[in-house]
C-alpha cells in the first residue's frame, strides 16, 4: 500500500523525460550516418541512371551518324565511278550529231557562266551607280578648279609679260 500511495516527485519525472530525450538523440545520431549513406547511394544511383540514359541516346546518335557516313561513302563511290561502261552504245550514224551537241553544250555552258556573272552583279548596280555619281561630281569639281587655275595662270602670264616689257 505504501508503493501505491507513493507519488513521484516532480524532479525525477523531469529527469526521466530528459533521459528519454537523450536516448532518442543517441538513436538519431546512430541512424544519421546510415541516412546520409543511403541518400548518397540514391543520388549516385540516380546519376548512374541518367548517365545510362544519356549513353543510350549518344549510342543511338552514333549509329545514325555512322549510317549517314556509310551512305555518304557509297554516294561518293558512285559519283567517282566512271559511268561510261554503264551507258548505252551509240550508233555510228549519230556520232557526228553527238560531237555537234557536245560543242553546243560547251558554248552554252560558257555563255551561261557569263550570264550568271552578270546576274550576280545586278544587286551591286545601285552601289556602282552611286559611286559613279560621286565620281562624276568630284570630276566636275576638279574641272571647275582646273579652269580657275588655268585662268589664274593666264592672268599671271599676262602680268609677267607686262613686267618684262616694262
Amino acid at each position: 500500500s505504501l508503493d501505491l500511495t507513493s507519488r513521484r516527485t516532480p524532479c525525477f519525472a523531469k529527469f526521466s523525460e530528459m533521459e528519454e530525450m537523450v536516448n532518442l538523440e543517441a538513436e538519431i545520431n546512430e541512424v544519421q550516418p546510415f541516412v546520409t549513406l543511403l541518400s548518397v547511394y540514391t543520388q549516385t544511383t540516380l546519376q548512374f541512371y541518367f548517365i545510362g540514359k544519356k549513353c543510350e541516346i549518344l549510342q543511338d546518335m552514333n549509329k545514325h551518324l555512322e549510317a549517314i557516313l556509310k551512305e555518304k561513302r557509297d554516294l561518293r563511290k558512285r559519283l567517282i565511278k566512271h559511268r561510261c561502261q554503264e551507258s548505252l552504245p551509240i550508233e555510228a550514224t549519230f556520232h557526228k550529231s553527238i560531237v555537234e551537241l557536245l560543242t553546243e553544250a560547251v558554248t552554252f555552258i560558257e555563255k551561261l557562266e557569263s550570264h550568271l556573272q552578270s546576274v550576280r552583279s545586278i544587286p551591286q548596280i545601285p552601289d556602282m551607280m552611286n559611286n559613279m555619281d560621286n565620281t562624276l561630281s568630284k570630276t566636275e569639281m576638279l574641272v571647275i578648279e582646273l579652269e580657275e587655275l588655268t585662268e589664274q595662270i593666264l592672268k599671271w602670264k599676262e602680268l609677267q609679260k607686262e613686267v618684262y616689257a616694262s
